[in-house]
């Protein structure tokens, strides 16, 4: 079972972010600067820069995840979020003579496919286990795990780098586990950082906005004529 958990952030980070902008139209430092805004003047800063588009001062606050109980085919989609930092776990050094393994619900709800990859993954572990005893180093043997196995990640990212993170695994047109993934990490972000991300998301629900085109899932619309209806 997938959990996530925000285990570090940097502290007050919406008044983090309304102080590094302020300070760039200044005469005074950080340290006064910090003293001085209060929390509403903070939250009516951070939402005006964000309606303007000036993100830079988000890099200033970061939000470290530990995650476990998801799949490698996930942590390959979400290596691709540059600006971030991960510590994943080894199959080089931790040996998998027991591994979990997650399943697709579109397997799990066919029962002979279910069956199947059972199977196929029984039969993978045994092999694994047969040739690390007999000698096969452990960095070799893993090259026959599946993307299938589980797998534990820490993440750190800035709060500019989630907020395009959501935008684009948070739409329905995401895979299935890193979509589920992205909705925990900004329900845990919601929670300390709230002004940050009250608008966070896809940009169907935040700008109003497709950037799918043809392979749209047609939310946009929806939302769209919910709005006409409205009125």
């Amino acid at each position: 079972m997938m959990q996530v958990k925000l285990i570090r952030y940097t502290p007050e980070p919406d008044k983090t972010v309304a102080m590094s902008a302020r300070l760039c139209y200044s005469p005074i430092g950080a340290a006064q600067l910090e003293e001085k805004i209060s929390d509403e003047q903070a939250a009516k800063l951070v939402r005006k820069l964000g309606q303007m588009g000036h993100a830079s001062t988000f890099e200033h606050v970061s939000f470290t995840f530990a995650i476990e109980g998801v799949s490698r085919v996930l942590t390959h989609q979400l290596v691709r979020h540059r600006i971030a930092s991960y510590s994943q776990q080894s199959q080089r050094y931790v040996k998998e003579h027991d591994f979990e393994t997650i399943m697709p619900p579109t397997i799990a709800a066919r029962p002979e496919a279910k069956a199947q990859f059972e199977a196929l993954c029984k039969e993978i572990q045994e092999l694994y286990n047969e040739w690390t005893e007999a000698g096969v180093l452990p960095e070799d043997a893993r090259y026959i795990l599946p993307n299938a196995a589980e797998t534990k990640i820490v993440v750190t990212m800035n709060a500019r780098s989630l907020l395009h993170f959501f935008e684009l695994r948070c739409c329905t047109r995401a895979q299935w586990e890193i979509r589920a993934l992205a909705n925990k990490m900004l329900e845990e972000v919601k929670l300390v950082a709230p002004v940050l991300f009250e608008n966070a998301g896809p940009t169907c629900v935040t700008q109003g906005v497709c950037h799918e085109g043809a392979m749209s899932c047609g939310r946009l619309a929806q939302i769209l004529a919910a709005k006409q209806q409205k009125k």
